[in-house]
This record gives structure tokens, C-alpha cells and sequence, in this order.
């Protein structure tokens, strides 16, 4: 079993953007925190390539 790094964070999504996020996951076999991550870190990533 794999250790949670963090605590549970609740989080309210418009509805088109929590199907992304299942469509997402389903796309690559992945959960749901998981595209969630990814989506914040690319664009985390991408803020900092502007600066």
C-alpha cells in the first residue's frame, strides 16, 4: 500500500472541469488526485517558464 504524502484536501470543481479530470484519468490509468496533481504542477511549471 502506498503511503498519502499530505493531507485530504476538499475541493469544489465546476462540473466540466471534474469530468476532465475523470476523462483524464481513465486516459491514463491514473486517479483522480493524481490528474489533479499533474494539472497544478504543468501549470505550476509553466508559471515559472513566464517569470
Amino acid at each position: 500500500m502506498t503511503k498519502r504524502k499530505g493531507k485530504p484536501f476538499q475541493l469544489r470543481l465546476p462540473r466540466e472541469v471534474k469530468e476532465w479530470i475523470e476523462r483524464q484519468s481513465k486516459t491514463n490509468m491514473s486517479s483522480q488526485n493524481s490528474e489533479i496533481v499533474r494539472a497544478i504542477r504543468a501549470a505550476m511549471s509553466s508559471a515559472t517558464d513566464e517569470v
